[in-house]
Formats: structure tokens, C-alpha cells, sequence
């Protein structure tokens, strides 16, 4: 299985299983993917993925993030709504694993579903705003077999709070 088709279904379904998904297992982006092996094409990794830079903003937990894009929104999600993001996720080599971005479409999912990293960090954004988070694999897949290892990292940008 392509890796970024493993990404996106353990992201959107954060273990928790598919039926907490907006769309059927079918319709979602991991279904979608093609089938080749290849990272999604794009543009360069951002020059800061290696290593979280000083002007990133840590949480207690070890979440880092800064924004990119400021929001215009005054309302936060909790771990109980249910946001639409566009994002991209990178290893800190600068190899992308995966993009809503690439795919051209937002995707939408329960937030107490998905890393404890975008649980913790999308709280953290408004509506408008794109933000970069570098989370630790503590946060992240644990070291999943299949998963992305290490710390990654992922510009998000919120769309909408449900």
C-alpha cells in the first residue's frame, strides 16, 4: 500500500476506525490515492522542516507551531468538532508523505479522531489561519509499522469548524 494512502487513513481515522469519517472508506482520499509508490508531486519542502525553528511556539507536550497565515475567524474547535483543513505533511528529510494540497481536495474529519498532534494543534487555530506544526513522534504514529516515523511536519490551513 502507498504510504501516502496509509498517511491519509491513519490520519483521518486515527485508529479510532473509519466510521467516524464525514465520507464512506470509499470516498476518502486514502481510497482515492493512486496507486503509485512515488511521493505526491509538489513543490520544495518548506526550508525550516529539518528542525523546529526559534521562533516556533511549544506547547507542555512538545508540539511546535507557528503560523503562516494569520486567521480571520475569533472561534476555536475543540476535540469535539469536526474541521475542514487543506494540509501537507513532510518528514524532516523534506519528503512529502502526503497533501490535500497535491490531491485538490479539502477533507473533513472529527478532531478526537486523528493525532494527538492535530487533536492538540488544530485547537490551537481560527478559522482562515494556516499554521505549521512539527510534531513529535510521541504525538504522531508511535512508530507504527507503515506510518510515517519520526517527527513530522504539517502546514494546515482551517476552513471550517463543525
Amino acid at each position: 500500500m502507498r504510504l501516502s494512502r496509509v498517511v491519509a487513513l491513519l490520519l483521518v481515522t486515527g485508529l479510532v476506525g473509519v466510521a467516524a469519517c464525514s465520507k464512506p472508506a470509499s470516498e476518502a482520499p486514502a481510497a482515492n490515492a493512486g496507486a503509485s509508490a512515488a511521493a505526491p508531486a509538489s513543490g520544495p519542502a518548506p526550508p525550516d522542516v529539518a528542525a523546529v525553528p526559534a521562533e516556533a511556539v511549544k506547547t507542555a507536550s512538545g508540539l511546535a507551531s507557528k503560523v503562516i497565515k494569520p486567521g480571520t475567524g475569533t472561534i476555536h474547535p475543540t476535540a469535539a468538532s469536526t474541521v475542514k483543513v487543506h494540509y501537507s505533511g513532510w518528514l524532516t528529510t523534506g519528503e512529502m508523505f502526503d497533501s490535500s494540497v497535491v490531491r485538490g481536495e479539502t477533507i473533513e474529519f472529527p478532531l478526537n479522531g486523528v493525532i494527538a498532534g492535530w487533536t492538540e494543534g488544530v485547537q490551537l487555530m481560527v478559522i482562515g489561519e494556516k499554521r505549521r506544526f512539527w510534531i513529535p513522534e510521541s504525538l504522531a504514529y508511535k512508530g507504527q509499522p507503515g506510518a510515517p516515523p519520526g517527527m513530522l511536519v504539517f502546514d494546515v490551513e482551517l476552513f471550517d469548524i463543525k
